[in-house]
Order: C-alpha cells, then structure tokens, then sequence
C-alpha cells in the first residue's frame, strides 16, 4: 500500500487556493492585455472598470466594491499581498472552515472599502461644496461644469487584497496570539498579537499624516481590520467562535 504525497499547490486550502488563483490571472490579465487592447483600437482597461472609483464618480459601479479586492498595481502588491494571504490565510481556513473563511475575506475586504469611500468624501467635501456653489452660480453652464467635476472625481482609484490581507491579520492574532511572526528588517520574532497592534498602529499613524509621497490606502487597511473585528464579535455573541 502507498500513499502519494500533495503537491504543494494542492496542500493548499481551497479557498485560499482559488483566491491566489484568480488574484494572479487577474494581474496577468490586466498587465498583458492591455498593450494588445491598445494596439487594437480597443479603449478598455480592467483596472478602469474592476477598481473601486470615489463613489460620486462617473466611473463608479457598484460591483467594484468586491472586484477591487482581486486587482493589483504591479507584481509587488500582488506578491507580497499573495505571501500574506498564503501565510496566514491556510492556517485561518483550516481552523474557520472553507465557507466561513470567505465569507471573513469578502466581508474584511468590502469593508475595507466601505471606509475607504468615507474617508474620500471627506477629502472630497470642499471640493464638491466648491463645485455646487459654481453650479449656482453659472446654472448655464451646468453640462460643462459637470463633466470637468465627474472628470476630477475619476482620478482617484483604489486596487488591491490589502484590506482582506489586514483583517486576515487581525484574525490570525486573535486565534493564535502566541505565535512567533518573523518580519523583514527586524531580526528577532514578534508574537502575533503584537505585529497586529504594531500593523494597526502604523497604518493609523500614515493615514493621519497623509504624506504627499504616501499613496496606499491605509485607512482601507484599517477597515478590513474594523470590519473583521465587528464579524468576530458578532460570530462569539452568537457561539460560532471558538
């Protein structure tokens, strides 16, 4: 009698499985079709249609409150997104189960995204009271005044697993605190419920500086985190958490 040994692929958890699956055909989809769409005539970009605009945009669909969770900038946010949903993604859906494993991710990520939207229209107040008091003004020229607004509103764009990756996170270091997390530049282990106070901490601390050069989504990331925590909360008042 033998026994074959899984692949390394498919020692993988399902879930988690399918989810690197997708995030990287989406990227070599978006990366490598994009050049061939131009060189057609075709005016189409999957970032474009699949990222999450300002919610007052033109652009804005509704469906992109999920699908820009499975979109990515570059091979970088792709990998290191991926390494992190791999790392502490297995050993979550192991202990969660397949079913609730998704619906944490889904939830962590359109949260992310949720807060990510309020945090532009704060950003965006002044900008629009300004826009208004135009259209007031010069009622018009109310279809030239529109279109240079919805063509500002569109330059935001946010892409990215980021949100889910960081409520994954928040996950992992409330059911394995003790755990020893190895970090790049820091050459002694954290344990894990510290590297997420460590994670929440920073990502609170650049989203209020909002340096100029800083262009990732930090308040997003700590959506995924609010919104993995509210689920949590909700899944021990009514015993589904162990």
């Amino acid at each position: 009698m033998s026994f074959e040994r899984p692949s390394f692929w498919q020692s993988i958890p399902p879930a988690v499985r399918n989810l690197l699956a997708i995030n990287t055909i989406l990227w070599l989809a978006t990366d490598f079709s994009q050049p061939l769409l131009h060189k057609l005539g075709i005016n189409i970009s999957l970032t474009d249609v699949l990222g999450m605009h300002y919610w007052q945009a033109q652009k804005f669909q509704i469906w992109q409150m999920l699908t820009y969770m499975f979109m990515h900038g570059g091979f970088f946010h792709l990998f290191f997104n991926m390494l992190a949903l791999y790392m502490f993604g297995s050993p979550l859906e192991y202990r969660l189960g397949t079913k609730r494993f998704l619906l944490y991710y889904t939830v962590a990520g359109i949260g992310a995204g949720i807060i990510q939207q309020v945090f532009w229209s704060i950003d965006f107040h002044s900008f629009i009271v300004h826009y208004n008091n135009v259209l007031q003004e010069f009622p018009n020229d109310v279809v030239e005044i529109l279109a240079h607004f919805n063509s500002q509103l569109n330059l935001p764009i946010t892409v990215g697993a980021s949100g889910s990756v960081f409520g994954l996170l928040l996950a992992f270091g409330w059911l394995f605190p003790q755990t020893e997390l190895f970090f790049m530049f820091i050459p002694v282990p954290i344990k894990a419920r510290w590297a997420v106070a460590i994670y929440a901490g920073l990502e609170l601390f650049f989203g209020v500086a909002n340096f100029s050069f800083d262009n990732v989504a930090h308040y997003a990331h700590l959506g995924g985190m609010l919104f993995g925590l509210l689920l949590i909360l909700w899944w021990k008042k009514q015993g589904k958490w162990q």
